[in-house]
């Protein structure tokens, strides 16, 4: 098994004085060792006149060492719990990690420095407490349900969608095959006006005209000038029907 970083914080001790728990507060933890030694008749403020470069360090000592003295924070002597009464002297006076933490999330939500807080945990908004967590999570859950609902109706209404386009298709296909005339059909019609065609432009035996047309143009000609406009009647689809027409009743 390799070895886990995430295991452990370097910065992280089970209990701090509050100068080392104001130090890492601020994000010094690389100027410990210089921080300490200025602090170290008293590790629990910073001398007023030191590091006027980081306020923060002398205001967040302070912060602590007014919890531990007003009971926001239990007090703890060399990093053992004491009773809230008991006098500690202030060079041993510390703070334990979990009760500082606690104390922490309670009066600086904002706030998450790297040695009390994980990373998920100084994602997290400083308003999201437990039970605003709770109440997104309801909502979550709420929304969730009508979504799968909504899916499921989308799935019923699509389902019957498909059903009715089904059976349109099917209806449209009955009504096309209705409505187009069989091989045997197409037949008989072209028969019928191949025969008409023929006797139109024909002869009697004693060699007299059937009509006044001579061709199957006349005839269009005059189809068009009284039925123009009306299904079939163009030029074009007459003369392909003629065509056909005429090569059925030879053939049939």
């Amino acid at each position: 098994m390799s070895y886990n970083t995430k295991s452990c914080n370097a910065l992280q001790k089970p209990y701090y004085s509050p100068v080392e728990a104001a130090l890492r507060w601020c994000g010094l933890i690389t100027h410990e060792s210089m921080i300490l030694a200025a602090c170290s008749n008293n590790p629990t403020v910073v001398p007023v006149n030191a590091f006027p470069q980081w306020p923060c360090l002398r205001a967040n000592a302070e912060k602590i060492f007014d919890a531990l003295i007003n009971g926001e924070i239990p007090k703890g002597r060399d990093g053992r719990s004491v009773p809230p009464d008991e006098h500690v002297a202030p060079a041993r006076l510390t703070v334990r990690h979990t009760e500082l933490r606690a104390w922490m999330a309670k009066h600086y939500p904002d706030q998450k420095p790297d040695f009390l807080f994980d990373e998920t945990e100084r994602n997290t908004h400083a308003a999201i407490n437990a039970d605003t967590f709770r109440a997104l999570q309801a909502d979550r859950d709420a929304l969730k349900a009508r979504i799968e609902k909504a899916e499921s109706w989308a799935k019923e209404i699509i389902a019957e969608r498909n059903a009715l386009l089904g059976e349109r298709d099917s209806l449209r296909a009955m009504v096309d095959k209705a409505s187009a005339p069989d091989a045997r059909a197409e037949t008989t019609y072209l028969n019928i006006i191949g025969g008409l065609l023929s006797i139109i432009l024909g002869k009697s035996p004693d060699n007299k005209k059937y009509s006044v047309f001579n061709s199957q143009e006349a005839i269009i000609t005059a189809m068009l000038g009284h039925h123009e406009g009306k299904p079939g009647i163009s030029a074009r689809t007459m003369e392909e029907k003629f065509a056909a027409a005429n090569k059925s009743i030879k053939t049939s």
